[in-house]
């Protein structure tokens, strides 16, 4: 039996393009700083949708699923290069490994120690959520495109054809935009903060531990953040069932919370808002990873 569309993905997608629009055109001749809250927020509600696009959501076609991000909101990361590099993070034994984990912000020791000792007070800084959101996206697209630029002089053609298709995607955003009353020196302070926002859902994410089932969070929210990462803070039962629709990730979480926790070895918080008391001007883990080389 063919799975049926998944309407509220659907839904939402066409909710962000029309609240998009209207945020760089009528909103934002109302009154430019409304403007750019709509945009912001509808660009990194677009990141959360593209995401789910690449699991496979919400129809069976998947060509048709990625026509549907096509235009690139966020003007930064290449949806193609967002979708190899997270389809590898997914290789669960992989997580947090500084090398094979294309997401992780742990590094190995003994390049950490390498460091310009600037370097490493920036990635210190960048360990607390203040950092994480301050400068997190600046230090996140540095080394994305670092890798990625590596990736291309070393005759990768999939990080190539990423960054090809990628000019199409920005050039109709673009193109958009030259019709709207949008300053692009606003669309672009949006697009900063929208991956700012998005930064506090992978601030913790996931953590240094010796089981790779051990390695993943849990946060008990069901608040606007929730809503914006789409339920992605249930992030062991996304990684358990990478296939389900995030609408369906909070009420299997409620069915088995014993089980995902036990299986998470208890790693879990309450909400957002008891991360941002904790960890707002503290660092919740180390640059270098703590269980570094592997036994």
């Amino acid at each position: 039996m063919e799975r049926p569309v998944e309407w509220p993905t659907l839904i939402m997608l066409a909710l962000v393009y029309l609240l998009w629009a209207l945020g760089v055109t009528w909103i934002a001749a109302l009154w430019l700083p409304l403007g750019m809250v709509v945009v912001t927020l509808c660009i990194a509600q677009h990141s959360s949708l593209t995401h789910e696009v690449l699991h496979g959501h919400p129809f069976r076609n998947q060509r048709l699923n990625e026509a549907l991000v096509f235009p690139c909101l966020g003007l930064l990361v290449p949806y193609l290069r967002f979708r190899d590099l997270h389809l590898e993070h997914h290789r669960d034994s992989l997580l947090t490994d500084p090398y094979d984990d294309p997401e992780t912000n742990y590094m190995d020791p003994k390049v950490w120690h390498r460091l310009p000792r600037w370097i490493r007070a920036v990635l210190m800084f960048n360990n607390t959520l203040l950092g994480r959101v301050v400068v997190g996206p600046l230090v996140g697209q540095i080394m994305f495109m670092r890798a990625d630029w590596r990736a291309i002089r070393s005759c990768d053609a999939a990080a190539l054809r990423g960054w090809l298709w990628h000019i199409p995607a920005v050039a109709l955003v673009l193109w958009v935009l030259s019709y709207g009353v949008m300053p692009i020196w606003s669309y672009l302070i949006c697009t900063y903060v929208a991956f700012s926002i998005l930064k506090i859902r992978t601030f913790l994410e996931h953590r240094a531990h010796e089981r790779c089932s051990g390695r993943t969070v849990v946060i008990e929210d069901r608040g606007p953040l929730a809503l914006i990462f789409l339920n992605n803070n249930y992030h062991v039962v996304h990684h358990m069932h990478p296939k389900e629709p995030w609408y369906r990730l909070p009420g299997l979480y409620a069915r088995n919370r014993a089980h995902y926790l036990n299986r998470n070895d208890n790693y879990v918080y309450l909400s957002y808002a008891q991360i941002i008391r904790r960890y707002f001007l503290r660092a919740k883990d180390p640059v270098p990873h703590p269980l570094w080389p592997k036994p």
